[in-house]
């Protein structure tokens, strides 16, 4: 029968920040696991020693059926973005955390920490950091050496986010201990040591922008302005398209990029994608993806080339087709995850028609509402109307597996 393993936080100055009865087993245990770092806080133990490199799953497997007594050594409090939640999945073990070094920033910066965003890049993808952050007072983040912190104002710089300065700790608990606060743009020169958390603190205003941005703020192709989903109906469809903070979403001929733009905003911890033909469009989009602060993934392909790169969505937008709308919705409601939905603009009948034609044969359901909408506009000391195109916005969603059995059965 396997022994409860313990697994013990730890700290840069090594055995110090330990509590006596947390060396008295490291000392009775025969088998001491943890990075290379972590075993050389013991150079004495006469146990076996067992380096933590690459992936876990091989570990695991190994300790499944280890029946020595074995300790295994995180870095500050394993529960937090480290390796004891995936242990306690997996094997008995037993959780000692140390001081987790979001803690220990915090505590040097001298401010509290329970209103922060904490957030990892580490051994992660910079990529969506940016909606993740906007507008947020305080966010605690966890590096690497790749995801560094000039890297990482190197980024926000580029989404103009020069609102915020950073509290960099590097080495913390060792005698290497360095604290400091930076410019975003000093940070972007400075060279950091690989053990670092970085705090960003917002010290001036930040833009707002609220949902249903108005059309004239995002960049449009020119001079025939005019290729974007309009405030009203973008409203309109993105409310059809059922988004939540996680979703993954599909916006096909992004065009400015207007609808992928405001899902982003609103999935914050999920993923967008674009997908757009025209090259001045794209440009276009990635601007306006600088501007709103949304990072999203957006190719030049002429759709459905290129959603293989994609992974399945949550939620399918699609704004133009460019005439291969049925092998377009085919694919789409293929690969579109249970409880998904699907939102297609169109402005013409026979798009309409097609439409609704191809959902039936993919066996979904589809609802339909004609967007006839008008602004007003000043004539002289006087207002009148002008009418947008009319735009159907058709929605689609997968028959209940109930439902094609005709309901309850007898």
């Amino acid at each position: 029968m396997t022994q409860t393993m313990k697994v013990i936080g730890i700290g840069d100055d090594g055995q110090q920040s330990l509590l006596p009865l947390y060396r008295s087993w490291i000392e009775e245990s025969e088998l001491l696991v943890g990075g290379e770092r972590h075993l050389s806080f013991f150079p004495e133990y006469a146990g076996e020693k067992r380096v933590l490199k690459g992936g876990l799953t091989a570990l695991v497997e190994e300790l499944r059926s280890e029946t020595r007594k074995t300790v295994i050594l995180a870095s500050g409090d394993p529960m937090f973005y480290g390796i004891g939640s995936l242990l306690a999945k997996k094997l008995n073990v037993e959780i000692y955390p140390h001081h987790s070094s979001i803690q220990l920033a915090f505590a040097k910066m001298g401010e509290a920490w329970q209103d922060a965003a904490l957030l990892s890049v580490h051994g992660r993808s910079i990529k969506g950091l940016a909606q993740r952050i906007d507008g947020k007072e305080k966010v605690a983040l966890l590096t690497d050496a790749q995801n560094s912190p000039a890297t990482i104002a190197g980024y926000l710089l580029s989404f103009g986010m020069t609102e915020y300065d950073a509290f960099v700790a590097e080495n913390l608990g060792s005698d290497e201990e360095k604290t400091g606060w930076y410019t975003l743009d000093e940070m972007a020169d400075g060279v950091f040591s690989d053990l670092n958390v970085v705090i960003l603190k917002k010290r001036r205003e930040s833009p707002v922008w609220p949902f249903g941005i108005a059309d004239e703020e995002f960049s449009q192709r020119k001079p025939d302005k005019g290729l974007i989903t309009k405030k009203e109906v973008r409203i309109l469809s993105i409310a059809q398209l059922q988004l939540h903070a996680k979703s993954i979403m599909w916006d096909i001929g992004t065009c400015t990029g207007s609808v992928a733009i405001e899902a982003a905003r609103i999935a914050r911890e999920g993923e967008v994608y674009g997908v757009e033909k025209n090259a001045d469009d794209l440009e276009n989009c990635r601007q306006n993806m600088a501007k709103f602060r949304t990072d999203l993934t957006v190719v030049h392909a002429r759709a459905p080339h290129g959603l293989d790169q994609f992974p399945d969505p949550d939620a399918v937008f699609i704004g133009g087709s460019g005439g291969e709308l049925r092998e377009l919705l085919n694919i789409c409601c293929t690969r579109l995850r249970p409880n998904g939905r699907i939102v297609v603009n169109a402005a013409t009948i026979e798009t309409l028609y097609e439409a609704t034609q191809a959902f039936a044969a993919e066996g979904f359901e589809t609802s339909v509402t004609l967007a006839q909408l008008s602004r007003s506009k000043p004539i002289l000391s006087l207002t009148r109307f002008e009418a947008l195109n009319p735009i159907y916005i058709i929605t689609a969603w997968a028959k209940k597996v109930e439902e094609e059995k005709g309901g309850d059965s007898k």
